[in-house]
């Protein structure tokens, strides 16, 4: 239905995720400690875990009804959206089990090396596959009114979290692309941005224990 819908936030926010994926693959490497000790309190985790939170929760909600709909005659495309409703579900359930596990002085490392690979796998992954198969069928069908939807959902998802996930969001990311998903914020929101949200984030030490 339009080829110019703006996939900016989308893109953003894979492009975080994958960052993280590979900060957490890099914790639960180290042979030098427990990434137990450090996974329990560091804030890269619980930032990971609330944006695909978010992410997928605004999908789940918002962008795979509408695509249901307008795909309500194609058996194979909705197919895909399953696919994607189901790697969504299972990726939640690696994340739960990898928070139990931490509580757990019991189980083992090497286990828990195992769901943190699984996790950054199947996350990685996924990503590919909506990139590769869905981003194709959402520039195809989806209004702009849906996509502008959606992305009213995302940035309620976020919530009183925002100060905390929109720098984390933007970490790394272009310029063209900060500028974009700033624009939209209201003056005082954009200053608040400047002045404390963004030089808080900075300040983290996101994927190391906290003291």
């Amino acid at each position: 239905m339009s080829d110019t819908l703006d996939m900016t936030m989308m893109h953003a926010m894979h492009n975080a995720l994958r960052r993280e994926a590979e900060h957490l693959a890099r914790v639960t490497a180290r042979f030098d400690g427990d990434p137990r000790s450090t996974l329990c309190t560091a804030v890269g985790w619980d930032l990971l875990k609330k944006s695909l939170h978010v992410h997928h929760t605004a999908e789940d909600q918002v962008l795979w009804p509408a695509l249901r709909q307008a795909l309500a005659n194609r058996p194979e495309d909705l197919t895909l959206l399953e696919a994607l409703e189901a790697e969504h579900a299972a990726i939640a359930q690696v994340v739960e089990v990898i928070d139990l596990a931490l509580t757990d002085p019991e189980f083992g490392l090497d286990r828990l090396g195992d769901l943190t690979d699984s996790l950054v796998t199947g996350l990685t992954g996924h990503l590919t596959h909506e990139e590769d198969k869905a981003l194709p069928l959402i520039h195809a069908v989806v209004s702009q009114e849906q996509w502008a939807r959606f992305g009213e959902v995302h940035g309620r998802q976020m919530g009183s979290e925002a100060h905390r996930l929109l720098p984390w969001l933007l970490d790394g990311a272009s310029g063209q692309t900060i500028t974009t998903m700033l624009a939209s914020l209201p003056e005082p929101a954009y200053q608040a941005y400047r002045h404390q949200w963004q030089p808080a984030y900075t300040s983290l030490d996101r994927w190391s224990a906290a003291p």
